[in-house]
């Protein structure tokens, strides 16, 4: 028999992929619990409702994005290449065969208009991720305009690739941040 965590985390990793690829509404608790391998009653002593496994799922998510974005602009010498590191992380997330979009803006799209937790949530995610880059451009020297600017790239792009199913956004809005990156610092 698993233990808590081991089921809890069977728990989780399902559900995010079953939220991912089916969309959230389109996915019963019975689904999670045939997908972990465990029974109803014991995902249900886990997480009471598919509403509190959303939010962890979620949580997970946020984790998995500020680390690969972190580690992306890690590796980039300059403050500029960091900036720029983090376009070349979306077109590596954007060629993955099972990129589905952000997690945070499908979810708020499919249900942050009657659950104030997932708006929540996905907001919590985006001022991070807005923050997270304000530092980058705060490394360069720029404005927080330009922050604003950089992230509403990243977001664009991502949005994008998921309706368009081209990995390109991201290389386009890697170019557009290249110009705004050296508009900024020409000024």
């Amino acid at each position: 028999m698993i233990d808590q965590e081991q089921a809890r985390s069977r728990v989780v990793d399902a559900a995010d992929a079953l939220f991912y690829r089916r969309g959230i509404q389109a996915v019963g608790m019975d689904d999670v619990r045939t997908a972990a391998g465990i029974s109803l009653k014991r995902l249900y002593s886990l997480f009471p409702s598919k509403d509190v496994l959303l939010i962890e799922v979620l949580k997970g998510r946020m984790v998995e994005w500020d680390e690969g974005v972190s580690l992306a602009s890690a590796s980039a010498a300059t403050p500029r290449d960091k900036l720029l590191a983090v376009y070349d992380f979306l077109d590596g997330w954007f060629r993955q065969d099972d990129f589905r979009g952000c997690a945070f803006i499908n979810s708020f799209g499919e249900l942050g208009a009657v659950l104030p937790s997932v708006a929540a949530i996905a907001l919590e995610q985006k001022l991070a991720f807005q923050h997270y880059v304000t530092e980058l451009v705060d490394e360069l020297g720029g404005s927080p305009a330009l922050a604003a600017q950089l992230a509403i790239l990243a977001e664009g792009a991502q949005t994008t690739a998921a309706i368009s199913g081209r990995p390109d956004a991201a290389f386009h809005a890697r170019r557009a941040a290249e110009v705004l990156i050296a508009g900024e610092l020409a000024a």
